[in-house]
C-alpha cells in the first residue's frame, strides 16, 4: 500500500473482534515506529504492554478510580463495571510513557516525538490490518492507575493505545483542506 493511501485511510477503531493481537508482531512494529526525528536523541519513550488476563490491572484500577469518583452511591458498582468491562473488553492496550525533562523545550520536542512514535505505530498497524485508537482519558494521571502500572515519577502517559482486529471501520471524518489553512510569504 502506497503511504499517502495508508495515511489517508487510517482510522481510529474502537471497536474490536475478539481474537488476539500477537505481542511479537507489536514488538516488531514498536521497533520501526522508534525511527522518528528526535532532537538530542533523547528517546524519551517507555511502553507498557497489557493484554490477555493482564487486561484486569487496569480493569481493577479504572473501576476502582470510577466508582470513587462516582457522587450517587447506589450507582457506584454499575459505573465500576462498566468501565471494567469496556477495558476488558480491549484486546491489547499499549500505554505510551514519556519521561518529562525539567528543560520545557525538550520536553516538548520529546512530547512530539513521543506522538510521532504512537502515529508510526498506527500506520504500521493498519497496514497489517490491525486497527487501534489513541486515548488519553483523565485517569491516565491518577495515582491509582500509575501505582498499578508501574508508571515512575517524572514519567508523563501519553496515552493509552486500544489495540485489535477492527470489527467496525468508522468512515472517514472530513478534513479542512490544508490549502485554506496556508499562509505564504514567497515576497519581502
Amino acid at each position: 500500500m502506497e503511504l499517502s493511501q495508508l495515511l489517508r485511510e487510517r482510522r481510529s477503531v474502537h471497536t474490536f473482534e475478539d481474537r488476539p493481537v500477537s505481542p511479537e508482531l507489536v514488538m516488531e512494529l514498536l521497533e520501526t515506529a522508534i525511527w522518528v526525528p528526535n532532537h538530542r536523541m533523547t528517546q524519551p519513550w517507555r511502553f507498557i504492554l497489557t493484554y490477555g488476563e493482564g487486561r484486569r490491572k487496569i480493569a481493577e484500577a479504572v473501576r476502582k478510580i470510577k466508582e470513587s469518583k462516582e457522587p450517587d452511591p447506589s450507582k457506584k458498582k454499575e459505573v465500576g463495571q462498566k468501565f471494567y468491562d469496556k477495558i476488558m473488553s480491549i484486546p491489547m492496550i499499549l500505554t505510551v510513557l514519556m519521561k518529562e525533562d525539567p528543560n520545557l523545550i525538550v520536553r516538548e520536542e520529546d512530547y512530539a516525538s513521543t506522538s510521532c512514535v504512537i502515529h508510526n505505530f498506527s500506520l504500521l498497524a493498519w497496514e497489517k490490518g490491525i486497527g487501534l485508537v489513541w486515548e488519553t482519558y483523565g485517569w491516565l494521571h491518577e495515582s491509582i492507575f500509575r501505582e498499578t502500572m508501574g508508571i515512575q515519577p517524572g514519567e508523563k502517559v501519553v496515552g493509552n493505545l486500544h489495540i485489535g482486529y477492527p470489527a467496525k471501520i468508522p468512515p472517514a471524518q472530513p478534513r479542512i483542506p490544508a490549502a485554506h489553512l496556508i499562509t505564504v510569504f514567497d515576497q519581502a
